[in-house]
C-alpha cells in the first residue's frame, strides 16, 4: 500500500503515466521507460568492455593475467618510451657525466641541458618542501644570497647529496639545542636572550625588555655557533642573527620557540635515490635559480 493509501500502481492523473506504486510526501514516482538512445548506449559499454577483456590484459590469474589478443600493456609503453628518451639524451648525458660543475656552468651547451634536466628534478624531490624555490616557513629559500651551509657549486652538491641531519655520515649534522625544554637556560633567560637576538637584528625590543642580561645568556650559550655579533656560521649552519632573512619568523615568540625547544630540521640525502648526473643538473639548476654563490 503507498502512503496515499492506494494499493498498487496507479495512473497520475495529470501526465496519464502510470505510477510505480511509491509515493513518498505526496509526491508519486511514475514509470517512465529510460530513453531508447540511452539503453543503446548502455548496451553498447557493455559490449566494447567485453571486446577490451578480450583484446587488452584484464583478468588476473593465480600467478599472472590474461595478456589479451593484441598482448599490449602501459608498462610496455612506458619503457619504450624511456629507452627513446634515454637514446636521444645519450650524448649530453655522457657530457654532463664527465664535467665538472664549474665546466657546465661555463658552457652555454652543458648548461641549458642541465637546467632542463634538473627542473623536472627539483619539481619532483625538492618543490614539496622548497616550493618553486622560494621556500616556505622552515625551508629555505633558494633564491636569495643567504644560504646556511654556503651556496657555492660544491658545498649545494655537498648538502643534495647527503641531505641535512638524515642519517648521513658525511651529511650536514649541526642542530640548535633545545636549550629551555632540556634545562639549560631558565624561562626568564630564554626570553631576555629573545629580545637581545632581536636588538642585534634591529627590530623593536619590549620597553622593559632586559637586553644587557640577554647579551650574557648569548655569550654563554649562543655565541660558540652564531658568533660573538651574531653573524653566524656556516660550518654548522648557524644561520646570522643580524640579518632580515627569518627561517621561522623573527617575532618575540618564534625566538623564544626556537630557543626553548631548539631547531633541526631535516633534508633527504639524494645520494641513494638519484643517480649522479642528475644530482649534477640539479645542483647548476639550484644554483641558478638567483641566489647561488660564486
Amino acid at each position: 500500500m503507498t502512503q496515499d493509501g492506494h494499493h498498487g500502481p496507479q495512473v497520475d492523473a495529470v501526465s496519464g503515466v502510470a505510477t510505480t506504486g511509491h509515493a513518498w510526501d505526496g509526491i508519486k514516482e511514475l514509470n517512465n521507460p529510460l530513453p531508447r538512445w540511452w539503453l543503446w548506449t548502455f548496451y553498447l559499454t557493455i559490449l566494447w568492455s567485453i571486446a577490451y577483456w578480450v583484446v587488452y590484459p584484464s583478468w588476473p590469474l593465480v600467478t599472472s593475467y590474461t595478456k589479451g589478443l593484441f598482448a599490449w600493456h602501459s608498462r610496455e609503453a612506458v619503457e619504450q618510451d624511456l629507452a627513446a628518451l634515454k637514446t636521444s639524451r645519450g650524448a649530453m648525458m655522457d657530457k654532463l657525466a664527465k664535467a665538472s660543475l664549474a665546466e657546465i656552468e661555463s658552457t652555454p651547451e652543458l648548461l641549458t641541458f642541465a637546467r632542463a634536466l634538473g627542473k623536472p628534478a627539483f619539481g619532483d624531490n625538492c618543490a614539496p618542501c622548497h616550493g618553486a624555490g622560494g621556500g616556505a616557513h622552515g625551508y629555505p629559500n633558494l633564491n636569495d644570497d643567504d644560504w646556511l651551509w654556503g651556496g657555492k657549486l660544491d658545498d649545494i652538491a655537498l648538502t643534495v647529496r647527503h641531505g641535512i641531519r638524515a642519517g648521513d655520515a658525511e651529511g650536514r649534522q649541526g642542530s640548535m639545542p633545545a636549550f629551555g625544554r632540556d634545562g639549560m637556560i631558565p624561562r626568564p633567560d630564554v626570553e631576555a636572550a629573545a629580545d637581545y637576538v632581536r636588538s642585534i637584528a634591529g627590530l623593536a625590543v619590549q620597553p622593559k625588555a632586559d637586553v644587557a642580561r640577554g647579551a650574557k645568556v648569548f655569550a654563554e650559550n649562543c655565541a660558540a655557533c652564531h658568533g660573538e655579533a651574531g653573524k653566524g656560521n656556516r660550518d654548522l649552519g648557524a644561520p646570522d642573527l643580524t640579518d632580515k632573512i627569518w627561517l621561522y619568523g623573527s617575532d618575540r615568540a618564534a625566538i623564544i620557540e626556537g630557543i626553548w625547544n631548539g631547531r633541526g630540521g631535516v633534508m633527504p640525502a639524494w645520494a641513494n635515490r638519484l643517480d649522479d648526473t642528475t644530482i649534477k643538473a640539479l645542483t647548476v639548476y639550484v644554483h641558478t635559480l638567483g641566489g647561488g654563490e660564486k
